[in-house]
């Protein structure tokens, strides 16, 4: 916030149902951010996720979140930085900030990892395709992740620029940080799937509905990795890198080339067992691009 310039940032956060002191902390945190010059908006929701539909009660979480910024005048110039449960640093929010604009992107996406044993394996794989409609790696069946390491296995470009830590297109991201459009808010909120689409994630189905809307720039940042946990944090980082020592190396070749066109399928993976192809835009009105 001292970077960005605090009197132009609001921080808006949502708790629900913690019960390791959380709550105090986050009000505690008010005078800290106003005495800053942001402004804070701290709500205790009595939503719980493990009561009724999962999807629905995390798209309104998400969307309570979002409340402050609802009717506001300068949506147009209003930049969203939306995180997860995530360890991160202030480089890797300030380069999917700056990749946004670089990339006159609609939506920028960091890579999230987990650790199923001794090497990473990307995490958000249920929300996140390729341009290629498909997972960013392949998943049989039975389930198995043994496939992890090699993503973008059918995207030759997108797997190139994957290793050289280059931003790539792709059809939908989250990975537990993202940075986009305030105005696509104008058109859009969270949601779950209808009662005739393929039952998805609610990010998955946000990235759908701003292609719906005009708005398929979307982007994940290789450059930028995050995980869920301070001690996986510096694993990930000391193998992978901090997102300054890519940023350092920048080259020519780091502008994506946008397509304007989503893929005509995409991958419904309401469980492993249970995947297929659909049309990308599954029971939304016809709609010509």
């Amino acid at each position: 916030m001292n970077f960005l310039g605090p009197e132009k940032c609001t921080l808006s956060i949502v708790e629900g149902h913690s019960t390791d002191g959380t709550f105090e902390i986050l009000k505690l945190l008010r005078s800290t951010i106003e005495q800053l010059g942001a402004s804070y908006s701290f709500v205790s929701s009595g939503l719980d996720s493990k009561v009724g539909g999962r999807i629905e009660i995390l798209a309104k979480f998400r969307n309570l979140a979002l409340e402050p910024l609802m009717g506001s005048s300068n949506l147009d110039k209003t930049t969203v930085v939306f995180l997860n449960d995530v360890a991160i640093c202030s480089e890797d929010i300030l380069e999917l900030i700056h990749q946004r604009v670089q990339q006159k992107a609609d939506m920028t996406c960091a890579m999230d990892w987990t650790y199923v044993g001794n090497d990473p394996t990307f995490y958000d794989v249920w929300i996140a395709r390729g341009m290629t409609g498909d997972s960013f790696f392949d998943i049989p069946e039975d389930g198995n992740w043994d496939s992890a390491w090699n993503l973008f296995w059918n995207d030759p470009m997108a797997q190139s620029r994957l290793n050289n830590r280059q931003p790539i297109q792709v059809f939908s991201c989250w990975n537990g940080a993202v940075v986009f459009a305030g105005e696509v808010l104008k058109k859009i909120k969270f949601r779950r799937s209808g009662e005739v689409e393929c039952y998805q994630g609610e990010p998955k189905l946000f990235c759908k509905d701003m292609w719906y809307h005009g708005y398929g720039k979307i982007a994940v940042v290789p450059s930028v990795s995050i995980i869920y946990s301070d001690d996986d944090m510096r694993k990930i980082k000391a193998l992978i890198g901090f997102t300054s020592d890519w940023t350092d190396k920048e080259r020519e070749g780091q502008q994506i080339e946008w397509n304007e066109n989503p893929p005509e399928l995409v991958k419904c993976m309401r469980n492993y067992q249970d995947q297929t192809w659909v049309p990308w835009n599954e029971s939304l009105p016809l709609k010509s691009f």
